[in-house]
Parts: structure tokens; sequence; C-alpha cells
């Protein structure tokens, strides 16, 4: 895969931040260092990479419990060493329920699905697909497996200085509206400190009965053992959360409403095993979600890019950048106009095929273009999305935007990603184009009024079998929803990204999964998983990814020198979050793609917005050489929390 660094590319800088890991036991890369130590451990114990992987999951809903939760979903993306030329899609991706309509969200005065607050809730769907992923792929008990996650959440761990800025960021609106969530995370009316020893009992205690539900089945057998605990988890959580989300609560936008979740749609779901969609680049077959997620944009944008030269396809130039920059609008544009749960076959394959990816292909000029421009399938009306403005051509901010009633200070809001905080606490400005959209150090995001959002979290294992699973959990953050009594978690908000609009491939419909934003990725060559890789970051996984693969797969970098590398991001699409909004012709980069790329960039038009030297992206990948067996991983430095571990 990597190695010698194509001429074509600019050379990777001479040292990396941490090196690249090699070994042939196991390796494991996750955003937080205690979810990596922990999907090792398994790995040391014997467990294979599906019992790390989960192991690893549930500890994350403990210590990045502003990232994440139980009431989230998570994709995630496999292969198998009894299989390995067969990719696998696990779809814990959460449906919306029976009482979600467009017209009972347009009788309460809505235009969009709110950002925070029950009315943007799914049906919880992580915690039934990882259990469902160690059932039919893990090897462990589901007591071994939880062992991690329980000790933490009842004894304790180092509280993170970003959960700490969430909670502070959030801490009125807490205290004014949601009475649960400040008794979870104000308990003696402050938030914590940095470093502070925080538990969850509540949900070491829910973990409990799972474990106790699948304890007492396990003379039926592994597979119903767990089963069992897949029960148990619905028939406990069901009554309570449609107890709870009857009385109304405050949302993004300011209005106090009920949610439409009951037992019946909790307990009617189940997580699915489905088939990736593919394509071939350079070599290699690219294996990522269904329409369902965003992930077919980062195949598109190959599609687009692999008719250029290599040198077009380099990041680290202006040349490369902009070529990039472009093939993403155009991939984007096509998501936010045809993707959705139920999009035909037949459309997404005409999406990826070469003879479209040409015709998009000549869009791709010498100048940034600040037009959404979808392409055209045989047979359909393209259907755009509403394009709710923030900025003009020029740069200038737009006041308002009509349908998104002013938050305020104290309301949390919907999209899980990029913020501003450092550079205000640096005294550094933000660009002319308005509100950041850049990550921050370990910071967490916040919106216009300083208000902290939530974020994703990411985790790989690859085990000395073959076996390499790729996963991106998110939602139910604490700065979601309220906290429900009993439970110890909130719920998610990926409702908020369907439309309110009948014709929209991707709007409100009951039963419908919302298009999603996380996307893991797979790479296989000649039928062998090589490398599996993600990153939190909304609207911008694929983004980054695509930066990653190109320096990867055509620059021969390694995944670490990659990781490392400046990277940058398009703005210049309807963010899947509220209140999608869009800054036509906008890019983010990090000052360390150079003064003289990033003037170019906007010399061709681009409205750059510099992020800071180290800000965009938290990657991290594991990889694995089939001819020989050597195992690798590699983390992303930037948020000072990702860790990557093996031997």
């Amino acid at each position: 895969m990597a190695g010698m660094v194509n001429p074509a590319f600019t050379p990777p800088a001479a040292f990396t931040t941490r090196p690249d890991l090699k070994g042939t036991f196991g390796m494991a890369a996750s955003t937080h260092w205690l979810a990596t130590a922990s999907a090792q451990a398994v790995l040391e114990r014997g467990g294979n990479a599906f019992d790390a992987v989960v192991a690893g999951a549930f500890v994350l809903h403990v210590v990045e419990p502003h990232l994440n939760g139980p009431g989230g979903d998570v994709p995630a993306i496999f292969a198998t060493a009894a299989e390995p030329g067969r990719p696998r899609v696990l779809a814990g991706h959460g449906r919306a329920p029976a009482r979600a309509t467009i017209e009972h969200y347009r009788a309460l005065g809505l235009e969009l699905v709110p950002g925070s607050g029950a009315l943007a809730a799914t049906v919880p769907a992580a915690v039934d697909a990882w259990l469902l992923l160690l059932r039919d792929y893990g090897t462990w008990s589901l007591a071994d497996v939880l062992e991690f996650a329980i000790g933490y959440a009842r004894d304790g761990h180092p509280v993170l200085a970003a959960v700490v800025r969430t909670i502070e960021g959030v801490a009125p609106l807490l205290r004014d509206h949601w009475p649960t969530s400040a008794a979870r995370w104000l308990p003696d009316g402050r938030p914590p400190v940095p470093g502070e020893i925080i538990t969850n009992p509540e949900y070491a205690d829910l973990l409990d009965q799972l474990v106790a539900a699948s304890t007492a089945a396990g003379s039926q057998g592994r597979r119903a053992a767990i089963d069992a605990a897949r029960h148990a988890w619905r028939d406990t959580i069901g009554p309570a959360i449609e107890k709870f989300v009857a009385t109304p609560h405050r949302h993004s936008d300011g209005g106090d409403y009920a949610g439409v979740l009951t037992a019946a749609d909790i307990t009617g779901f189940d997580a699915t095993i489905e088939d990736p969609v593919t394509l071939q680049f350079r070599g290699y077959t690219i294996a990522k979600t269904p329409a369902w997620g965003q992930g077919p944009v980062l195949l598109q944008a190959l599609a687009i890019l692999d008719g250029f030269p290599d040198e077009r396809l380099d990041p680290g130039t202006e040349l490369g950048a902009h070529t990039i920059l472009e093939a993403l609008k155009l991939a984007l544009a096509d998501r936010d106009t045809w993707y959705g749960d139920a999009l035909d076959p037949a459309v997404l394959a005409h999406l990826l095929s070469s003879g479209y990816a040409a015709t998009r292909r000549e869009l791709i000029g010498d100048t940034a273009s600040a037009e959404f421009r979808p392409g055209a399938v045989p047979g359909r009306t393209a259907h755009p999305p509403l394009l709710r403005t923030t900025h003009d051509t020029s740069g200038a901010p737009i006041e308002s935007l009509p349908g998104s009633p002013a938050a305020g200070p104290a309301s949390a809001v919907g999209e899980p990603t990029m913020g501003s905080t450092l550079r205000r606490a640096q005294g550094r400005p933000n660009s002319t184009v308005g509100t950041s959209s850049a990550t921050t150090g370990d910071d967490l995001p916040t919106d216009a009024n300083g208000v902290a959002k939530g974020d994703t979290c990411h985790i790989d294992v690859a085990d000395r079998w073959g076996n390499m699973v790729s996963a991106t959990p998110s939602g139910g953050w604490l700065q979601s929803s309220p906290a429900i009594p009993g439970l110890g978690f909130c719920l998610g908000t990926r409702l908020q990204m369907a439309w309110l609009d009948e014709e929209s491939p991707s709007r409100l419909e009951p039963g419908r999964r919302p298009r999603t934003t996380l996307s893991p990725t797979l790479v296989l060559a000649d039928g062998h998983p090589v490398l599996a890789c993600g990153t939190p970051g909304g609207d911008q996984q694929d983004q980054w990814q695509l930066n990653l693969l190109l320096r990867v797969l055509v620059g021969g970098y390694s995944a670490q020198q990659a990781i490392d590398a400046p990277t940058f991001h398009s703005t210049s699409l309807p963010a899947s979050f509220w209140p999608r909004t869009w800054t036509p012709a906008g890019a983010v980069v990090e000052d360390r793609l150079g003064s003289e790329v990033i003037d170019g960039l906007k010399a061709r038009g681009h409205l750059i917005e510099r992020a800071g030297e180290w800000a965009l992206g938290r990657l991290s990948a594991v990889i694995r050489d089939p001819a020989t067996g050597v195992l690798g991983a590699a983390a992303n430095p930037r948020a000072a929390q990702g860790y990557a571990g093996g031997r």
C-alpha cells in the first residue's frame, strides 16, 4: 500500500507526531486512549477484533459522553478472516418513530427538525448494533466484553477537559430547562473540573441488567444469551423513554415540545448487517455504507478524481487542493439531491459509473464554483434541498434566516462538528466568512453564541487472524437531549438530518432512516482488507478521509504521515445539521497548508477560513499487509485525545 512517496506529491514532513505502529499480534486506534487500551486488552486476552471493538465502543459511551452515547447510533464496516474479500456493513442506524410525520412537525410551526431535544430522536440503535456484531462475529461473553465499561461507569474515570467545557457551555440550559441533565452533570451545582473522577452509576446498573439477562440465558448457548440482553435492553429503555419524552422540554429552536418516541418504536427495532457500496480506485476496492449514509460521497469524489493525473490529486498543492474541493462539491451536491434510505440501487449505480464521473469531471474549471450543482439521473427529476445561505459570494454575512428562530445562548444545537473556541481563547479572530466551522485542538465545538455542540467518536481494530473493523459511533451526546432518569443517558438527534419536504429523498417519514454523516471506510487489495479508517466530523468525515486516502493510496504516504499532513474541507454544501446552512465557495484550511497554497486558493475564488495549525480532523486507522501479516495503526494528534496501540 504505502511505500515510496510518489514524486508527483509533496513530500511528507520529515518527522511524524507519532510512530507508525507495526506488529503482528493486534492493533487498535480510537479517539480516546481508554477505549484503545480496553480494545487492546481484549486482544491480549485472546479476543478477536469484534470482541475488542465492542468493548472499546461501550467504553466510549462512558468516557466521551459529549461525543456519543447509548441513545445514539453507529455504522461499522468490516471484513472477517473467514471471508476477507466480502466486506460487510453494520447498520446501527435508528429509524424515525411511527409518529414522526411531516404533518406533526409542521403543525408545531417547524420548518426544520430541531437540532436538539426529543423531536430530533430516532430509535436508539447503537447498543443493539454492538450486541448484534458481538453475537454474530465475536467470541467472548457479554459479561467479559462489558467489564471495562461497567468498571469505568461505576468506579469512575478522570473526566476530560473537553467534557468539562461541554458541560460549562450548556450549564444554563441544564439548570433552566433540563433538570434531569442538571442532576446528572451538575450534581453539586457545578461542572466537574478536568481530571476529577466522575461516574455514571445508572448506566452501570443498566449494563449490569443486560449482563444478568445474558447470563440467565447462558444455558441456551452464546447466541441466545446475547439475544436475551438485546431483549432486556429494549424492554427496559422503551417504557422509560416513552414516559419521559411525553413532557415538553426545550429544543434548539427555543420552543418546548414533547417527543414522539414510544416503547413500540424501540421494541420493534433491530440493527442489521448489510452489503456495502464499493468502487475500484487505482487498484484498490473502497467499501462504504449504502446511501442511507453519506459514504458514497467519498466514492463519487474518487471516481471523479480518478480521471486526473497524479499531480492533480495532491492535497498539499494549490492545484490539487482546488481540484479536490471542486470534486467534493459535486459529490456532495448529489448527496443532498439524491441520497436517502430508499434510494434505488440503479440510481446509485449511475452516480458511481465512470461515464457519469466523466461528465462531472468536465465541470471542474480553474476557479471555485459558488453554485450548487447536482447531476442528472435519467428518468428522474432532481429535487435539491432548501439552500439556507449564511454568507453571500463575497463572504459578507446574511443577518437572518427565514424560519430559524434565534435559539439564544441557552439552547444546545445539533451540528456535531467544528467550532472556534480555541481561536477566541487565543485572541485570534474568525475569518470574514463568519462563524468558524473548524475543530480546534481538543476544544469542544461551539456555535455562534459559544454554545457547545456535539461531536462523534471513532474506533478501528485489526487482529492477528485477519479480522478488521472500522466504526464511527455518534449521537446521544450529553448536550443533545435531556437525560432520561434511571438510564444514565439521553437520546440522539439524528432525525434533524431529515427534511420536512414530501418530495425530498431524505424526507421525514415513519420507519425511514435519516441520511447520516457517519462514514467509516474499509480498503481492500486483491480481495484482502488492507486499511480501515475514519474520523468524527459530520459533513467533513468523507472530506478528510479523501485526503488521507489520496496521500496513502496515490502519494505513498504512511498512515501516520497522512493523518499528520495538513488538511481542508469545503463548506459549500447544505449542512446536514440544524439550521442546515451553507457558505457558497467556502473552504476551511489548516494554516500548515502554507500561505502560497492558501493565497492561490483565494485567487481562484475560494472563500477561505484559516483554522489554525493543527485544527481539522480526528482520523485514525489500522492497516494490514496480507502478504506478511504485519499490522499497523496510526492516530490523530490534534485533539490530544486519540491514541493507537498494539504490538
